[in-house]
């Protein structure tokens, strides 16, 4: 039991060490050469040149030196930096663009040109940034005002004009944020970038300590003081996103989208709000979500940015598709699996060696599927029945697995007398229950988790588990066959059960559990939006039928498991949690392919056992048939162990 208590703290131990290794390795294969922050600071830089210029250089001559010379030194940077990014079509414009604006500062050439040349700069940089996260909401205004009352007034002041107490003593002096010629030129995305890392020569501070959401509020909030309401946001300015008003100042906007008069672009700085429900409406809708990371990965591609298509085309399925999967299914399961299948594979495809012309009718064959299937879903809504009994499924399916595992745990308890250590395997499970509801609120109201993080938490927890369940198993087979069991458990139970023996059984109870939470949360979700507000009856009584099948299975099993000899009860506990180990490996794997930090390579027929965790790719099935390799080896050595009358040492 000693050996036992070591081993299981060390295989769970491994949890944030793995997850940290696979988090790193993912953040490495989604970007190349600089990284998101110093992308962020250049296109920072870029702006405050075409912002500030005008103060530095007049008529072809330099009215302020310090201006001028912080001009030089932008400039430098960019052009410097620019050099490090990793070669492509669009890296070269980058730098090409960054040495013609060096050369025009030199030149001291008119504001005009300048702004052209930092405006095509800031445009490159975007074009191969990650995509921008943004909090689903905004403070309320009064939140707002308080926050800038408290961290701003005193050098901004109490309405923003640059006249706070501390101002006459700053030199630059604040930025006045009703001039309305300045916030023409200025971003959203460059004033949250400096509340969130300060000004360089200035002193205006980082103001890290504030959360996305307070960041994100406080760059609206100051944005919009220099423009007007006027009510056309609604009628005027559609085909405008949030991401274009973050990304561009109101000048580029009002160049690139003539279309869209400039009233109305003015009033979404001064009530972005009609943006952030256009988005939260078309992000219920996974399908769109597929659909549009589906286009920007083609477009990527076609620009030969490689790795930016590989993102958006992992994002389409995880962040889009898989969250409409169970909803499909009840329609049309074959076309959930084939465009599941021709999604998965066309990230492999997504490189140099691949005809463009190829994957252009891949995307545009996959593109028609998920019309196809939108609008099966939106055609035919789901039937009270269908929408309970697909309820009922989610719960059912996503439980089962944790359920034996828990089951499973607390029944070894009750064999071994030692009832009063119960109450760990409830902590396990409870905390999960907590910390799932707890992450899903978190990822709903104050931070943005990636399918890719939520593919590489499920992955690495359902390794973890089915490594800790392997060991679990092959301790209790140890334990099968021995004639002096009875006698082991009275001399050493009580002595090496030790607590931290008992919060490694309650970390195992919370794995297992935690890993279903979050994701049947997603699964409700999307289910919700196939139902109308009549039918939600439907589908909180689908919910409760599973969780009355879920309460009998688990009180058949206590009870069954408790009227078995102890060597019958180890021996079909040992059955049990090895399948556990190996549904949860093939999961685990198919979990890591999702995310793209494990390659796919099918095996040459096409099959699905998900309730197995069985999946055709060489991956998924080698490493479970190296369990079931271990496991046979394990049966036959304790077959060996009986005929010899020795016990297996665990």
């Amino acid at each position: 039991m000693r050996n036992f208590t070591t081993n299981l703290w060390r295989v769970l131990f491994t949890i944030p060490l793995v997850a940290g290794a696979l988090l790193a390795a993912s953040a490495h294969a989604q970007q190349e050469g600089l990284g998101d922050t110093e992308l962020r600071q250049l296109m920072q830089m870029a702006e405050y040149i075409g912002v500030d210029y005008s103060a530095a250089v007049r008529d072809g001559k330099v009215v302020n030196g310090d201006e001028y010379a912080e001009m030089q030194e932008f400039a430098k940077l960019l052009a410097d930096r620019s050099q490090q990014l990793a070669d492509s079509a669009e890296t070269q414009a980058i730098r090409d663009e960054a040495g013609a604006l060096q050369a025009a500062i030199a030149g001291k050439s008119d504001l005009a040109r300048i702004k052209a040349h930092t405006a095509k700069l800031r445009h490159g940089l975007l074009s191969i940034s990650p995509q921008l996260s943004l909090p689903p909401t905004l403070l309320p205004k009064a939140d707002t005002q308080a926050l800038f009352e408290e961290h701003c007034a005193a050098c901004h002041g109490a309405s923003g004009h640059g006249d706070g107490p501390l101002a006459t003593h700053l030199d630059p002096p604040p930025i006045n944020f009703h001039d309305r010629e300045r916030a023409e030129n200025r971003s959203l995305l460059g004033l949250y970038d400096a509340i969130s890392n300060g000004l360089e020569g200035t002193s205006m501070t980082a103001f890290d300590q504030l959360s996305e959401q307070q960041r994100w509020s406080l760059a609206f909030y100051v944005g919009g003081l220099a423009f007007t309401d006027t009510g056309m946001s609604a009628a005027k300015a559609s085909g405008l996103r949030l991401q274009d008003l973050v990304m561009y100042s109101p000048q580029v906007l009002g160049e690139d989208k003539s279309e869209i008069p400039a009233e109305a672009i003015a009033a979404l700085r001064a009530n972005p709000t009609p943006l952030f429900e256009q988005r939260a409406a078309h992000a219920a809708d996974p399908m769109d979500t597929a659909r549009s990371q589906l286009q920007k990965a083609l477009a990527a591609y076609k620009q030969k940015d490689y790795t930016t298509a590989h993102t958006l085309a992992v994002s389409a399925y995880l962040d889009g598709f898989e969250l409409a999967e169970r909803t499909l299914d009840s329609h049309d399961a074959d076309l959930r699996k084939s465009i599941e299948r021709d999604l998965l594979g066309l990230r492999t495809q997504l490189n140099a060696k691949s005809d463009p012309q190829d994957i252009e009718q891949q995307v545009l064959a996959i593109l028609k599927r998920l019309d196809h299937a939108q609008s099966l879903m939106q055609e035919s809504n789901l039937s009270g029945t269908a929408l309970f009994i697909a309820s009922l499924i989610i719960l059912l399916r996503e439980g089962l697995e944790a359920l034996l595992v828990v089951i499973a745990l607390t029944t070894i308890l009750l064999k071994t007398g030692r009832k009063d250590a119960l109450k760990y395997v409830h902590f396990g499970w409870i905390g999960a229950f907590v910390a799932g509801f707890a992450t899903w609120v978190a990822a709903q109201e104050l931070i943005t988790i990636s399918g890719a993080g939520r593919e590489v938490m499920e992955g690495v927890a359902a390794l973890v588990a089915a490594a800790v369940l392997f060991y679990v198993g092959y301790w209790m087979h140890s334990k099968t066959h021995a004639q002096e069991w009875q006698r082991y458990i009275q001399k050493t139970i009580d002595r090496n059960l030790t607590t931290g023996t008992l919060w490694g059984i309650a970390g195992l109870s919370f794995i297992a559990v935690y890993r279903e939470i979050f994701e049947t949360i997603l699964f409700y979700q999307s289910l919700l939006t196939q139902a109308s507000p009549g039918q939600f009856g439907a589908l909180w009584l689908g919910i409760a039928a599973a969780v009355v099948l879920l309460a009998a299975l688990g009180w058949a099993m206590v009870r069954y498991s408790a009227r078995l000899p102890i060597g019958k009860f180890f021996a079909s506990s040992t059955f049990i949690l090895l399948a556990l180990s190996f549904v949860l490996a093939g999961k685990a794997i198919k979990a890591l392919q999702e995310a793209a930090l494990i390659g796919i390579s099918p095996l040459p027929v096409t099959f699905n056992f998900d309730w197995l965790g069985i999946y055709s790719t060489w991956q998924g099935v080698g490493l479970q048939a190296a369990i079931l390799v271990a496991a046979t080896w394990l049966w036959l050595r304790g077959r060996k162990s009986v005929a010899t009358g020795s016990t297996v040492k665990a």
